[in-house]
């Protein structure tokens, strides 16, 4: 849990330097902003003044983090351009239906420079939404039922399950050989390899719903659901990278997953048309991947928008009941965040949660073993006081 929740460093008044002025003091500079704990907010906006700001987190300069260094250094230099309009919150209104304020917006699509990951993202996306638009004319019953179980098997077993509450929580210990084939489901859904994956479920829960946030709906509805994932750069800015998954980059597997990512679908699409044809590749491929990636990103948007909060949390995360029973148990999202570390997110008897009766099965027959659940000392810490 140290990974995920691990407090910033002890916040510290200073002078910041903008980069014109910092490449002056030679290598390294005396003073920089942590490149892992910077904010937006106090991003130099010109290069001839500098403003006293108390800062997260502070980077003393010495010759072993030297690396580290000239990181911070290149995002100083890519800030000093950033607009007041983003680097500035403000009150942009209210969310429809919601009490949630958008704070900033970020001009996705245009007045930006695209990377290769962003292009090849935002094809992939699209490829597969049009692919779906098949499914009308191609449905025959077979093709409806391999999209089902594939969407089941990748959805709870690869996405629920494994990246989310096995790898990026360690809610849970399996054999390697289990936790890898669940993985190896995960990537078949088509939400990137598993280190990007954790890596940035990892900064949600570290910054959720500040402006270092990767997806939080303060940046707007559509940002949150889908946008997020078409700026690779902006997501690297805000978190710092993929700083925070040393313990699955260790590991060959995920490395191999990372480096040979596409080829797994591919391999999946060309099995399933050598199987079923065309209505296989539409409905095993398009439809199936289209409903697991909103099914998903429902839980980034919905659940800190509409809903119930039932502990104190100090973020926006909600439990939405019916989003629960879309998503194999992940609406109960306000749960979820007070007790990031529980395998089980569906507290309350009546709370159906799919991805625990699954643990909790694994548990039984003794796959699945340290099962972590909240204490009733931590909930009464994490109540709302009367």
């Amino acid at each position: 849990m140290a990974l995920m929740t691990s407090p910033l460093t002890k916040s510290k008044p200073c002078l910041f330097l903008p980069f014109t002025h910092a490449k002056k003091l030679g290598s390294p500079p005396a003073i920089l902003l942590n490149y892992g704990h910077y904010n937006h907010k106090f991003l130099p906006l010109t290069t001839n003044k500098c403003k006293k700001e108390k800062l997260s987190s502070l980077l003393d300069a010495s010759d072993k983090n030297y690396s580290s260094t000239k990181k911070a250094l290149q995002v100083l230099a890519d800030a000093d351009s950033v607009p007041l309009s983003e680097a500035e919150p403000r009150n942009l209104g209210k969310i429809f239906l919601s009490d949630v304020v958008v704070r900033r917006r970020r001009q996705v699509f245009w007045g930006r420079k695209w990377n290769s990951s962003d292009i090849v993202n935002a094809g992939v996306i699209s490829a597969v939404h049009f692919l779906s638009l098949f499914g009308p004319f191609y449905f025959t019953w077979p093709a409806f039922w391999v999209a089902l179980g594939i969407g089941i098997v990748t959805g709870l077993l690869g996405i629920t399950l494994s990246f989310h509450r096995n790898l990026s929580h360690r809610s849970f210990k399996l054999p390697k050989w289990l936790e890898y084939f669940f993985a190896y489901c995960g990537v078949q859904a088509l939400q990137r390899d598993p280190i990007f994956w954790v890596s940035t479920h990892r900064h949600h829960h570290q910054f959720c719903d500040s402006e270092r946030d990767p997806h939080s709906p303060t940046e707007g509805f559509w940002f949150s659901h889908i946008t997020w994932l078409f700026d690779n750069n902006y997501i690297t800015e805000k978190c710092g990278g993929q700083n925070n998954v040393g313990d699955l980059e260790k590991q060959p597997f995920y490395k191999f997953m990372q480096n040979t990512y596409f080829l797994h679908p591919i391999a999946l699409g060309v099995l399933l048309y050598a199987v079923g044809g065309f209505p296989f590749l539409v409905w095993g491929m398009g439809v199936r991947t289209v409903l697991v990636f909103h099914i998903t990103w429902l839980v980034n948007s919905v659940s800190h928008l509409w809903g119930k909060r039932a502990w104190n949390t100090g973020d926006l995360s909600r439990n939405n009941w019916w989003l629960a029973l879309l998503t194999f148990g992940e609406g109960w999202h306000n749960n979820h965040h007070a007790f990031e570390y529980s395998a089980r997110h569906g507290l309350e008897w009546w709370q159906i949660d799919m991805t625990w009766y699954v643990v909790r099965f694994l548990q039984a027959i003794g796959l699945a073993t340290d099962v972590k659940l909240p204490s009733e000392v931590q909930k009464q810490r994490m109540a709302f006081k009367n």
